[in-house]
């Protein structure tokens, strides 16, 4: 099996709604999403022969999902009162509802049933909240 790994980073904020510790809060992470693609068998013809895919696809493809997700504010469906979500608009916040918790793990699983959408062989997504500590999720 051949693999390909691309990554792309956001900066963005988030709370988890009903979570008893800081994390109840907003705060923000500088995420970076890891993105594993597979193939068993190389392109035979043409510009990609000897490749799974052309990096510049996948690594575009990465890069648009954190341009989209980047310097918002990510909230699951229900959890902001409708006063302070109209006044958040108002005030011209970049917001983005989400109909399940915002963990790293659900948007590992967002992120890797978006590409497998679009085409691509996803093997992997890891989504990265720190440094240190990331989710990681396939359908394996």
């Amino acid at each position: 099996m051949y693999y390909l790994k691309a990554e792309a980073s956001f900066d963005s904020a988030h709370f988890l709604y009903g979570y008893e510790g800081k994390c109840s809060n907003i705060h923000g992470h500088r995420w970076k999403i890891e993105v594993t693609v597979q193939n068993a068998f190389l392109q035979r013809n043409g510009q990609q022969k000897g490749m799974i895919m052309d990096f510049s696809d996948l690594k575009r493809a990465v890069r648009l999902i954190a341009e989209h997700y980047d310097h918002s504010l990510i909230y699951e469906k229900n959890t902001l009162k409708s006063d302070t979500l109209e006044c958040l608009k108002r005030d011209g916040f970049r917001l983005i509802e989400m109909p399940f918790r915002p963990t790293a793990e659900n948007l590992a699983r967002q992120f890797f049933t978006a590409l497998k959408e679009r085409g691509y062989r996803v093997s992997r997504v890891a989504v990265y909240e720190t440094p240190e500590n990331c989710a990681m999720y396939d359908e394996g």
